[in-house]
């Protein structure tokens, strides 16, 4: 069994950054999923797939996966530019790009 080990993006629904301080363990799948033949859910017997943990920084996640013998995947952030944008740019005189009204 492998867990990835990661720093949540900023969903497009928000403008702050709220939880994508911490770095979350996530525990892949051992087993395959299976097919319910009565309802068509998908089903697994690994319950370690449902566990989420949050930790503070990198190398707590990490001693973490070594302590308890679990091989993990580290996946570095992706650090963004931030836009600096006014309201006022979109009426300033010499604009670049035409207006759709």
């Amino acid at each position: 069994m492998s867990a990835h080990i990661f720093k949540p993006a900023k969903s497009a629904m928000q403008s702050g950054t709220a939880r994508t301080e911490e770095w979350v363990l996530d525990r892949q799948a051992s087993s395959a999923l299976e097919l319910d033949p009565l309802m068509g859910w998908t089903s697994s017997r690994d319950t370690n797939t449902q566990v989420s943990l949050t930790f503070d920084t990198k190398e707590e996640a990490i001693a973490y996966a070594e302590r308890n013998g679990i091989a993990y995947v580290l996946s570095e952030p992706q650090l963004r530019k931030p836009i600096r944008k006014s309201y006022s740019d979109n009426f300033k005189f010499g604009r670049i790009g035409s207006w759709t009204h």
